[in-house]
């Protein structure tokens, strides 16, 4: 009982009385929507992407962390030391390809290979190591960084895109449900009126001013308003069942939604502020910064960075090591370039079949990805421009509509007053607000489309909305 009182006091604004006194409670559109963005699972799932970039791109940059190796051998037999080895060795990676290096040796034994005799306090050395073809000016640590700042880049659209699909899904699902309140109170109201109406018809007819038959028929009326109004408390029953699934409160607790809480039947003059589309509706949308479009331009630039790396691949791998000796690293001049130890490692494959064909599958990459490009710039726009023209013509039909409730309520009316006076047939009193019915769930189920169809534009810009 506390944790339902509770959620009544987080998610629900007192709108006013009723006669016998019970509290109504509304949902209001932009309170149900900020609750979804804030608490949803799935909306705190898209945020784990943001996370995952991060995570990726703290690996990259550890390929530029500092390493320090240590190598110690020794070989001992029936008394005699072989050899003693202990290499240590300290390493800073450096953006274009270059190492730099700082070694100790100390070797020692009777069996020692003669290139590895050292002072007997153990020889320095300081040096770099450089490649002067391949993986100078780009190598799979400088790639793999950049790809992943791009990633992180990419993560923040696409975490906008999928807490702006979780908000349109949860948007459709509070218009169906408002759709089913209308519904339900139209019922109500059109039953309300049968009742009050059979009444006087039974009261007449006992007096003798009303057929039997007229009693009969009124009964009949009344009972289609029962039907059509149960039918419409079902309705609205699954589709606040549909709603509660987006209700959500801290520490993923799910929250269902109390019999007496409504919606906000005046929720239309709020919806383009909160879907923030009130200019983009009139104005060109540049679709150049559509989040999709942001996030596919991300990741062609990331296959960018992966055709550099491939067509580096094609280069000789030549690497130049150079290294200062001293068996005094304290002295600074110790080090001179009349003591050293160098090196030149040179490899090319003769065919270069695997480099060539790691370059054709990264091209096709990413012509494959301009051509997504091209395609989703030239889909949104049809689209967006599609859903404009959509709601303009929605704007006309429910001035339509309206007008023909309108006409269909005063034809009610004129045929109630000539029934009063004799002059008309309960027939065709119920046959007038049947089609008035008819006219005003048309009326709703038009206002549900011209809703959904915001909703809709709201998805397809991808707009972050004002919650």
């Amino acid at each position: 009982m506390k944790s339902k009182l509770f959620v009544l006091l987080v998610f629900i604004s007192i709108s006013g009385v009723s006669q016998n006194d019970s509290i109504t409670k509304v949902l209001r559109f932009d309170e149900y929507l900020g609750y979804v963005k804030k608490f949803h699972p799935i909306v705190k799932q898209a945020e784990l992407v943001i996370d995952e970039s991060q995570a990726k791109l703290m690996k990259s940059r550890g390929a530029f962390d500092p390493k320090f190796e240590v190598d110690y051998n020794r070989k001992k037999f029936k008394g005699t030391e072989y050899f003693d080895k202990l290499n240590g060795m300290f390493k800073i990676p450096t953006w274009f390809g270059v190492e730099l290096k700082a070694t100790f040796e100390e070797n020692t034994g009777d069996f020692l290979n003669p290139e590895a005799f050292v002072p007997d306090d153990g020889l320095y050395s300081a040096g770099v190591s450089v490649p002067i073809a391949r993986d100078l000016l780009i190598n799979d640590r400088m790639a793999s960084l950049k790809q992943a700042k791009l990633f992180r880049e990419q993560a923040q659209v696409d975490r906008d895109i999928l807490v702006n699909n979780i908000l349109y899904e949860a948007s459709l699902v509070y218009f169906k449900w408002l759709q089913a309140y209308n519904e339900f109170k139209l019922f109500e109201n059109f039953l309300n009126n049968a009742e009050l109406r059979f009444r006087g018809i039974q009261r007449g007819s006992e007096v003798g001013e009303n057929a039997q038959i007229d009693v009969v028929e009124a009964r009949i009326a009344v009972n289609n308003r029962r039907l059509g109004l149960e039918q419409s408390r079902v309705k609205l029953i699954k589709a606040a069942l549909e709603l509660s699934n987006f209700l959500w409160l801290g520490d993923n607790l799910p929250v269902e939604l109390q019999p007496d809480v409504i919606p906000d039947i005046e929720s239309e003059s709020i919806i383009d502020s909160i879907f923030n589309i009130n200019q983009l509706r009139d104005d060109l949308v540049v679709i150049d910064l559509h989040p999709k479009m942001l996030s596919l331009d991300f990741k062609r630039q990331s296959l960018e960075v992966d055709k550099r790396l491939k067509t580096n691949r094609l280069l000789p791998k030549i690497d130049l090591e150079y290294n200062f000796l001293s068996e005094t690293p304290d002295i600074a001049r110790s080090f001179n370039t009349a003591e050293y130890k160098g090196g030149l490692n040179v490899s090319l494959p003769l065919f270069l079949r695997k480099e060539r064909g790691d370059l054709k599958l990264s091209k096709l990459k990413l012509k494959d990805t301009e051509f997504e490009i091209d395609a989703t710039r030239v889909n949104l726009q049809n689209k967006i421009n599609a859903l404009k023209q959509e709601l303009d013509s929605y704007v006309s039909q429910n001035e339509i509509t309206n007008q023909m409730v309108t006409d269909y309520s005063r034809m009610l009316e004129a045929e109630e007053r000539k029934f009063q006076m004799g002059e008309s047939s309960l027939f065709l009193v119920n046959s007038r607000e049947s089609k008035l019915i008819d006219g005003q769930l048309k009326a709703i189920d038009i206002q549900n489309k011209f809703f959904s169809t915001k909703a809709k534009l709201f998805n397809s810009l991808a707009v972050n909305p004002n919650l």
